[in-house]
C-alpha cells in the first residue's frame, strides 16, 4: 500500500511539472503581433550595449527604429564620460540633439538607455523633453555595468507625463537575450 501511495504521489508531481512546462512554453515561444500599433524603439548606446538590445527588440516587433544621437559627440575616454555624466545629472542638463524625433504617429515607444549615475542618459531625458507622450505607452529598457536599472524606470515616468510606462527590461552590459526580451514583451500583453 505504501508503494502504491508512493507511486501516485510520483505520477502527480511528474504531471503537475509537465502541466507547469507546457504552460510556461506557450509564453516564451508565442509569436509577438503588434501589427495593430505602431510601434518605435528609441535607443541611446555609448558602448553599443543598449543599441543591441534595441536591434532585438525592434527584430522581435517589427517596430521602426530611431537612434538618439547628441550633436556633440561624447569624449571616447570613460573617465572624461563618467564625469560629465554626473555634472549633466547633477545640473539637470539636456544635451542637444541631432534630431529630437517624432513620437506622434506611434502607439508603443520602447526607450532604451544605459545607466548613468543610477538613471537614463542625458540624452535620453533631452529626447523625453522634447515629446509629447500623452497617452503613449512607454516600455524603457536599459543596459548596465554593475549597478542595475536603479531610478531609471521611476524618472522615465517622471520625465513622460501622461504616458502610461510599463515594467522595463534591464540587461547586464550585452547579455541580452532574445528569449528573455521575447518572454518580458509577451507578458506586458502590449
Amino acid at each position: 500500500m505504501k508503494n502504491f501511495a508512493l507511486i501516485i504521489a510520483g505520477i502527480l508531481v511528474i504531471a503537475a511539472a509537465a502541466g507547469y512546462l507546457f504552460l510556461n512554453q506557450m509564453s516564451i515561444g508565442k509569436e509577438i503581433d503588434m501589427s495593430d500599433k505602431k510601434v518605435l524603439i528609441a535607443y541611446y548606446s555609448y558602448s553599443g550595449n543598449t543599441k543591441k538590445v534595441a536591434e532585438k527588440i525592434q527584430n522581435i516587433t517589427k517596430g521602426d527604429i530611431f537612434e538618439i544621437v547628441p550633436k556633440k559627440v561624447y569624449s571616447k575616454n570613460y573617465d572624461e564620460v563618467v564625469a560629465l555624466a554626473q555634472e549633466e545629472k547633477q545640473k539637470d542638463i539636456k544635451p542637444e540633439l541631432v534630431d529630437n524625433g517624432n513620437v506622434k504617429d506611434y502607439d508603443i515607444i520602447f526607450v532604451g538607455t544605459p545607466v548613468w549615475w543610477y538613471t537614463m542618459a542625458s540624452p535620453v531625458r533631452t529626447f523625453l523633453s522634447k515629446n509629447d507622450f500623452a497617452g503613449k505607452t512607454i516600455v524603457p529598457f536599459c543596459t548596465h555595468g554593475g549597478g542595475g536599472a536603479a531610478s531609471t524606470y521611476a524618472d522615465v515616468q517622471k520625465s513622460a507625463p501622461g504616458a502610461k510606462v510599463t515594467e522595463g527590461y534591464t540587461s547586464y552590459e550585452n547579455s541580452a537575450k532574445d528569449s528573455e526580451i521575447q518572454d518580458w514583451i509577451n507578458k506586458l500583453e502590449l
